[in-house]
């Protein structure tokens, strides 16, 4: 007899997903179906996930989501019809509303009632980081202080359990290399587009650059994105291990984010002994304890400075306690035993 199968949606594929997927596999039947990010497909992505909804009823057991938006109403909508549970993992944008820079689920009307739709109509809400239930939000002051779900959905009432990030510190881990001093490196996608690039802190960091042109700055993740500043070298997307050459190159990780649920990257980085920079959003203060540095208030000399006092300390224990913290309360096993709880498919 088969396993009844869990329809996993998402707007796109990442290495999160690929993460969950490996979590997921080994006790229970999973099947991918990504969605769309293009607003001109959106109509043609609707009539093809209703066929595929439709198509594997039968054999499905739950759905599962990454993110609330257009990608979830239908699963929630068969999950209400048809009795079957349906679970949300939220991850950011989709707990945000950041008009000021462009950013949020909840800035575009019919955006945000599909997510509005797809959160109150669920069965189970898996956030990454606490912050992305109910934050009084204070790092840049221009953007409105009440974010997350429970201030952007006052009535909600539908079950919220934060389930961490994971990381496999088997292969992300410090290879005990040579790191350039002041060397500094961030990860993240889609920055060719000038408000993403604030989202993700960069708007910062090429002021950091500016200021410091005897230091040295890598951006990966996107080859579109250009930097005036000749101390700063923009790669593209990278592999695995190409990642992990390079973490185990730099000194320091900047996480200065704007906005941020749970970043992987910086994960990935702290257990591949960079000393962590972050924003004080999201889960940054929470992943990076007291291994680094956290910027409360977005302000150049103010990180410049703490920068500067940090580096005349001990960086070596520093970057141990980063990797450490990161196998010790983020480890890959610990997520995947909370997602399958969550799932129902381990008691």
């Amino acid at each position: 007899m088969r396993r009844k199968m869990i329809l996993y949606t998402f707007p796109v594929r990442t290495a999160f997903i690929d993460r969950d997927l490996e979590m997921i596999l080994p006790v229970a039947e999973i099947k991918p179906l990504e969605f769309t990010q293009s607003p001109v497909k959106l109509p043609f992505f609707f009539i093809l996930q209703f066929i595929q909804l439709l198509w594997y009823l039968p054999k499905t057991s739950q759905y599962l989501c990454f993110f609330g938006g257009y990608h979830s109403v239908l699963p929630v909508w068969f999950g209400k019809v048809f009795g079957k549970k349906c679970t949300i993992q939220a991850g950011g944008a989709d707990c945000i509303n950041m008009p000021e820079i462009g950013y949020g689920n909840f800035r575009k009307k019919w955006l945000r009632k599909a997510t509005v739709y797809s959160f109150k109509n669920c069965s189970l809400i898996l956030p990454v980081a606490e912050a992305l239930v109910k934050q009084d939000y204070s790092y840049d002051p221009q953007i409105n202080s009440k974010q997350g779900l429970l201030n952007l959905i006052p009535n909600l009432k539908i079950p919220i359990q934060v389930i961490p990030n994971g990381f496999n510190t088997d292969f992300w881990k410090d290879l005990k290399k040579i790191r350039k001093p002041l060397s500094f490196i961030s990860v993240a996608t889609g920055t060719s587009n000038p408000s993403r690039a604030i989202v993700k802190g960069y708007d910062l960091i090429e002021q950091l650059a500016a200021l410091h042109p005897d230091w040295i700055f890598t951006l990966v993740g996107d080859s579109s994105y250009s930097s005036s500043n000749l101390n700063v070298t923009v790669l593209g997307k990278m592999k695995p291990t190409e990642l992990l050459d390079l973490y185990n190159s730099h000194q320091f990780y900047l996480q200065l984010s704007t906005s941020e649920g749970f970043p992987n990257a910086l994960g990935e980085a702290m257990a591949s002994g960079c000393i962590p920079i972050g924003s004080a959003v999201g889960a940054i203060p929470e992943i990076i304890g007291d291994s680094g540095v956290i910027l409360t208030k977005k302000n150049l000399h103010v990180l410049d400075s703490a920068i500067q006092e940090f580096a005349e300390q001990d960086l070596n224990s520093f970057s141990q306690n980063a990797s450490q913290r990161i196998h010790t309360l983020f480890n890959f096993e610990k997520r995947k035993k909370a997602i399958l709880e969550a799932l129902e498919l381990i008691s």
